[in-house]
């Protein structure tokens, strides 16, 4: 029962389980606008940008907005100089042809579309020298600018200065908004993560072990800045509202992170634990999910240096005797794999151009690998096939997590859920 694994645990909890579903909804949504406006078909990835949380990386379990801009190619320009509102309208009818049954809406500046368990807001822009021009509707209509490009680069670019520690306090200052019901965007937590981390060099080393402190000095950062309207955005300078004061909140998270640690320090790990819970709620595991972690269970951002930069996606091939299947296929029906079945895990797609080397981790959940304490997370080596072979001999559901390592750095990482029956 230890700092490093409470915080661990709980980063793992946050971790968003259905990012292979975004990523499919993100690609239909670009086909089919690659279709409309480009005349190119089964084109899933080119000339669309994930943007927001879920483009910073800083988004969380449960996460439902999403964020998209779709770049017009620059001979559009003329069709839609005076009539933005006719690009939303244009987009908006190339989505409805896959997502008949979802409400698309044309809202302003983006057009929404309601699904069932995600509300995608997609913004078509034009590009010129990386500034985004995006129609607002408002008022007649005009072209407003974004600097989306600027805002991503420049919050991965710290992060990777300071070891990825800025998009887990992201994370985990998402818990705390989730818990407390803070009124605070996404934008103003990851602007405050910024700005906390921005001449703060003190936590550039620091591993889970050390989150307690990283935490504590953050509510303490909040509680001491003064009330203002808005701030400005990292990378690009616009402004970010602040709905409502937050300081009187950050000082009763301050006062518990200080209970818990001055708790856990005398020894009462229960009150250590109610007071973390109190600020981030259930997502911080109990006592229990913490003894049940895995001991000796590695985190590539301990073993290596980051920069997200590069995408990779993995699948697995489900082999038996009779036939072999995709496990992204398996899934979309609701199945589950069956007990002994090989399992042939796979880099199916990626932008990476140059050599990169690859690693696996495999991580066992729930009740069986706590009751046989066959837990895993070994980061491991791959033969230089991209390929990791394993055997279904779990019951359960366990994670496979592949990284691209180049130059002793992680540029590109993705995660899948594997259920076994």
């Amino acid at each position: 029962m230890t700092v490093r694994r409470d915080f661990s645990v709980f980063l793992d909890n946050l971790k968003i389980k259905n990012k292979e579903t975004i990523s499919s909804r993100y690609g239909s949504i670009t086909k089919n606008l690659n279709e409309e406006f480009r005349g190119l078909e089964n084109d899933k990835t080119n000339y669309s940008l994930q943007a927001g949380s879920y483009g910073r990386y800083s988004g969380v379990q449960g996460i439902s907005d999403l964020d998209m801009l779709y770049i017009l190619p620059p001979s559009a320009w003329a069709t839609y100089r005076k009539d933005p509102s006719k690009a939303l309208d244009h987009a908006k009818d190339a989505i409805k042809k896959t997502y008949k049954t979802s409400k698309v809406k044309k809202d302003r500046n983006v057009v929404v579309v309601e699904m069932q368990d995600f509300t995608f807001e997609v913004v078509p822009v034009f590009e010129w020298q990386g500034v985004f021009k995006y129609p607002d509707t408002y008022n007649g209509g005009s072209w407003r600018k974004c600097n989306t490009r600027a805002e991503l680069r420049a919050f991965r670019e710290l992060n990777n200065e300071r070891k990825d520690n800025l998009r887990k306090l992201a994370k985990m200052v998402r818990a705390w908004k989730a818990r407390n019901d803070i009124q605070m965007s996404g934008f103003l937590i990851d602007t405050l993560c910024y700005n906390f981390f921005k001449n703060n060099t003190q936590y550039d080393n620091a591993s889970f072990g050390n989150f307690d402190e990283m935490v504590r000095y953050f509510f303490q950062y909040l509680t001491k800045e003064p009330k203002k309207a808005f701030y400005y955005a990292f990378g690009s300078n616009t402004q970010v509202g602040v709905k409502k004061t937050f300081q009187a909140d950050a000082q009763t998270a301050l006062d518990n992170a200080n209970e818990a640690i001055e708790a856990r320090k005398n020894g009462y790990e229960d009150k250590c634990n109610q007071r973390y819970k109190a600020i981030f709620g259930t997502k911080f595991p109990n006592r229990e999910a913490k003894q049940a972690s895995a001991v000796n269970e590695q985190f590539i951002e301990e073993l290596f240096d980051m920069d997200i930069t590069n995408q990779i996606v993995i699948d697995c091939e489900v082999k038996s005797d009779l036939m072999t299947k995709m496990l992204s296929s398996i899934k979309f029906v609701g199945e589950r794999i069956q007990h002994q079945r090989k399992l042939h895990f796979c880099v199916r797609q990626t932008d990476i151009i140059e050599d990169y080397e690859v690693k696996w981790k495999v991580r066992n959940h729930g009740y069986m690998a706590d009751k046989d304490k066959q837990y895993r997370g070994e980061i491991m080596d791959d033969d230089g096939s991209k390929i990791r072979v394993e055997t279904a001999t779990f019951y359960g559901d366990h994670t496979v997590e592949c990284y691209a390592i180049r130059n002793n750095t992680v540029i590109a990482r993705h995660e899948i859920t594997v259920p076994i029956e």
